[in-house]
């Protein structure tokens, strides 16, 4: 049964909801939508050629967080990359 959800297709309420959450972020961190979506593109290329991941489960974040010091806040990149088989495909 797992292996069928993966060939599961989104509803159009998932899909609404995740542009949202990326024109959300993008707009907090003053990133554009489609730089979003390049940075997870490229970094989907990289991780595939060692390991086989879901790309469509995949979740890239930019959020700004309070670094060490003087309270500077930097852009932080976060990645949510679902792993399917660690061996090189």
């Amino acid at each position: 049964m797992k292996l069928l959800h993966l060939f599961k297709r989104k509803s159009s309420g998932e899909i609404a909801r995740d542009r949202l959450k990326i024109l959300l972020i993008s707009d907090r961190v003053s990133c554009s939508p489609e730089m979003l979506e390049m940075i997870k593109q490229d970094v989907a290329k990289v991780i595939s050629k060692y390991m086989k991941i879901d790309t469509d489960s995949m979740e890239i974040q930019i959020s700004k967080s309070t670094g060490r010091g003087r309270g500077n806040k930097n852009p932080s990149l976060y990645a949510n990359i679902p792993i399917l088989d660690l061996h090189k495909i």
